[in-house]
């Protein structure tokens, strides 16, 4: 029994360690990433994560947590909004000239006429 008790508390303290070098590691990359806040700030905050790291980062989340949140869901959404750029670009990505060029191919070719060749090429450029 001792001997399980013994492992279950090094667990917990393991676990307890790495969520705190988490949250170390999300608060510093906050710091880098935070355009507003000064240098000296910066390694104001730096200094006081070595010195007492508890309370310092527990101080931080408490008084800087909302806008880390805000800084993340930003980056979140600048990064999504790239991805789908991306996507669009890539998977139906063909422009407007080439849609249009592609139109033309079949209009010369007699495969889709007149109406058909206006409606691809409204829809290309609309």
């Amino acid at each position: 029994m001792n001997s399980f008790m013994d492992w279950f508390w090094l667990m917990l303290w393991w676990f307890a360690f790495v969520m705190y070098l988490i949250v170390l590691f999300h608060i510093i990359g906050d710091l880098f990433r935070d355009r507003d806040l000064s240098g000296w700030w910066k390694a104001l905050w730096l200094v006081a994560l070595i010195a007492i790291p508890f309370l310092s980062a527990l101080v931080y989340l408490i008084a800087r947590g909302r806008g880390m949140a805000e800084r993340q869901e930003a980056r979140v959404s600048a990064d999504r909004t790239k991805t789908d750029a991306y996507i669009r670009a890539t998977a139906g990505g063909s422009s407007a000239a080439s849609q249009i060029t592609e139109a033309k191919g079949l209009y010369d070719a007699g495969v889709i006429n007149d109406e058909e060749f206006a409606a691809l090429k409204e829809r290309a450029l609309g």
